[in-house]
């Protein structure tokens, strides 16, 4: 199997959720929450996309660049490049259920240490998805993190001890869920968090904790001041609010503010290897992968999520080859590969 083989199985068996165009740019699938695309109009998933696009890199072959390091350590774990999977759930609702959410929560989960990197379980109103998550993060002797919605402090708490019970790596809120169509279909609260209501939850572990869903540089200030260990910048995938900011237009911001402070992961519109080197080149630590994950479980499952991840990370190689970049832990080598328009 191959990841032609992985993508056309993807496309036969997600018929109407995804058809997997040829850009995967949001524009087809808008509206279609629950589903695979943004909301309403799509704005903020087709401009996550765009202007990830837009970033350019300055091609140079005139070094001694020829085996650039991508092995990394976070959370305490050696991981071979600097990916992990995006916590996602709700594969009858979201994906077309040709896998159940046991099903994908053991493709990434197993695949992603397959790969040898780190998978994020998800949270959603079904609380089967949650469970499942944490199942398949025991069956990999706990190679794996825990995001929850942003629920009653005391309900996340609640699912925090569960993870730690399971022997997760990290925990973490994904707060951009505040306003998610799906946790209200299923009647379950959710909301926006108090810097004094992040300081208690975080507090409440000893494990890394995550913020995920931060685009302002006065947000990511107060996670550093509640005592995240790591933010992720997204905008939920476009899910959740339209016509936001994309990832990529202010992660720079982000990290020439808190990059010194906090461990920075990017999430949104990540389709090929370049795409992850971009956001290093803007300030990442590392980056999630969430769209091309559902293809690899849908369309080969665990053995998918892997060729998925092997062929990101030989993108990523060849990238760094051929800017001159050496190393994913030095952030002075990306300094000359960027360029925007």
């Amino acid at each position: 199997m191959d990841i032609k083989e992985v993508k056309k199985n993807a496309k036969e068996r997600m018929k109407e959720f995804c058809i997997l165009c040829p850009e995967c740019n949001g524009r087809w699938c808008a509206g279609k929450v629950p589903g695979m695309g943004g909301a309403v109009s799509g704005g903020s998933f087709q401009r996550a996309f765009d202007k990830l696009k837009e970033v350019k890199i300055a091609m140079r072959t005139l070094h001694s660049v020829v085996d650039p390091k991508l092995e990394c350590n976070f959370f305490g774990e050696n991981l071979s490049f600097p990916a992990m999977i995006a916590p996602i759930t709700g594969t009858k609702f979201n994906m077309g259920g040709y896998v159940t959410d046991e099903e994908y929560s053991n493709d990434v989960v197993l695949g992603a240490v397959d790969a040898g990197t780190i998978a994020m379980i998800g949270d959603t109103g079904d609380p089967n998805c949650f469970q499942v998550g944490i199942e398949a993060i025991k069956k990999a002797d706990g190679k794996g993190i825990a995001i929850i919605k942003p629920r009653e402090n005391s309900e996340i708490i609640k699912r925090i001890k569960i993870a730690e019970e399971a022997g997760a790596i990290a925990v973490g809120v994904d707060v951009d869920g505040a306003g998610l169509v799906t946790m209200k279909l299923f009647g379950q609260p959710v909301g926006p968090k108090s810097l004094d209501d992040l300081k208690t939850i975080i507090s409440s572990t000893k494990l890394p904790f995550i913020v995920k869903g931060i685009l302002t540089v006065d947000e990511a200030k107060l996670c550093v001041e509640a005592g995240a260990y790591a933010i992720v910048v997204s905008n939920h995938g476009g899910r959740c609010l339209n016509e936001t900011f994309a990832p990529a237009e202010v992660l720079k911001d982000i990290a020439a503010a808190v990059g010194n402070d906090i461990v920075i992961l990017a999430d949104g519109a990540i389709r090929e290897g370049i795409d992850i080197l971009k956001y290093l080149a803007l300030g990442a630590d590392a980056v999630l992968i969430g769209r091309p994950i559902i293809w690899g479980s849908i369309g080969g499952r665990q053995e998918g999520v892997k060729i998925t991840l092997d062929t990101l990370k030989s993108q990523l190689y060849q990238g760094m080859i051929l800017s001159g970049a050496d190393d994913v832990n030095n952030s002075k080598t990306f300094s000359r590969i960027l360029c925007t328009k």
